[in-house]
């Protein structure tokens, strides 16, 4: 879904012709790498994928050589499918040699990577992600406070209160904890997130909802207020992204037990 929306937009700004990938090798940055072609060959034929790399994960140490070749490929976006300390290497790397390509990190949004990224990422690295705090009208911005007057950590991950929320209007709505009776009322499910409506889609259980579009950018009081890491530094609305625009078929056969 991240990948349909972020295409989607890359597909649109025709100053793109070259882009590169990098992902770690498993399931998940397989995946990115698959799909991002996929969707780039379908919205714009005319972008050249010029690297494409998959590295072991959690194994390299120096992500030079990587940034060496995304540099000399002249690409004009890096799609990174990386986590952990895996991303935070990216990123020093990247800083380190002076690339200034614009990075579109699917894992951007997660602890320990704000710190490293600092100054080096405004305007240039970009994420995508259901919600976060500098939202329009800083929906969901309770959270934020409280959480961090508790724990003294940033809150960032909004589908835990979605999570809560649909399945104890499950147990209410059935007045039970059975989980038959609660799995086939959480299907078809709507609640009114912060930014929008949210709906576990009956065919498949598949959370639907808005997504953004992200930029890393300094707090300045209007439209960035929250920070991360106590860095000054937050994320900022590039665009709002519907959740139709994001959603993606299913060809879920699901065996269903019978209802109790």
């Amino acid at each position: 879904m991240k990948l349909e929306a972020l295409t989607t937009h890359l597909a649109k700004d025709m100053s793109i012709k070259k882009v590169c990938i990098i992902a770690q090798n498993y399931a998940y940055g397989q995946q990115i790498r698959k799909s991002a072609r996929e969707y780039l060959a379908k919205k714009r034929p005319g972008i050249t994928i010029v690297g494409d790399d998959l590295h072991p994960i959690g194994q390299v140490k120096d992500f030079s050589p990587y940034i060496a070749k995304i540099k000399a490929s002249g690409a004009d976006v890096v799609l990174m499918g990386n986590w952990g300390p895996d991303f935070t290497l990216l990123v020093k790397a990247a800083k380190e040699a002076g690339l200034n390509t614009p990075l579109h990190a699917f894992s951007a949004i997660q602890y320990g990577a704000p710190t490293p990224v600092g100054e080096s990422g405004v305007g240039r690295l970009f994420s995508i992600f259901p919600w976060h705090a500098n939202n329009e009208g800083f929906q969901g911005v309770d959270y934020v406070d409280a959480y961090k007057k508790k724990h003294n950590e940033d809150f960032f991950i909004m589908s835990s209160r979605t999570i809560f929320t649909m399945m104890g209007q499950a147990i209410r709505n059935t007045k039970s904890v059975d989980p038959v009776k609660v799995a086939f009322a959480l299907e078809g499910m709507k609640i009114d997130g912060p930014v929008g409506q949210i709906e576990m889609r009956k065919e498949d259980h598949q959370v639907q909802q808005p997504l953004y579009l992200l930029s890393w950018d300094k707090v300045n009081g209007k439209d960035v207020k929250y920070d991360m890491e106590n860095t000054g530094f937050e994320w900022k609305t590039v665009k709002k992204i519907d959740a139709y625009v994001a959603a993606q078929p299913t060809s879920c056969q699901m065996k269903r037990p019978a209802r109790s």
